[in-house]
């Protein structure tokens, strides 16, 4: 079933998260207030709303040898798609925190790179080598 999802997260400030989301990753901001933004992310729903300082405590993970957040979103791109977001970010001197490739040779396998929005949350970008592989094990 294709279809979107809708993620409601706090904020720390609106205006820098619209900003954010609008001209760094190109994305559309849809219906808002002064408090809140709903934001187009490859036609899918994220709801900021702002609420000043909060802290998730999260921990990390290893996988493959590396340290990801256990608290993240993000996206699944094709691969032109995927080298097209990541230039554009690299292009605007947004730091990629990790980029890497996992599952390499195996089902699953995947490049994903990360970075931080303004309100320190972590987004992946992920390309799958074969898509069809998205959800086999």
């Amino acid at each position: 079933m294709a279809t979107q999802f809708h993620l409601a997260l706090p904020c720390v400030n609106i205006n820098k998260t619209r900003v954010f989301y609008s001209e760094v990753l190109g994305a559309q901001i849809g219906r808002s207030s002064v408090k809140w933004a709903d934001v187009n992310l490859y036609n899918n729903q994220i709801t900021f709303t702002e609420c000043g300082p909060f802290k998730f405590e999260c921990k990390s993970y290893s996988f493959n040898g590396d340290i990801l957040p256990s608290f993240h979103f993000g996206i699944i791109l094709d691969k032109p798609d995927w080298d097209k977001v990541l230039n554009l970010l690299k292009s605007k001197k947004i730091e990629i925190t990790s980029q890497v490739k996992f599952l390499e040779n195996k089902v699953g396998e995947h490049q994903s790179f990360f970075i931080k929005d303004p309100n320190d949350f972590t987004v992946e970008f992920k390309c799958f080598t074969n898509q069809k592989e998205v959800f086999k094990s």
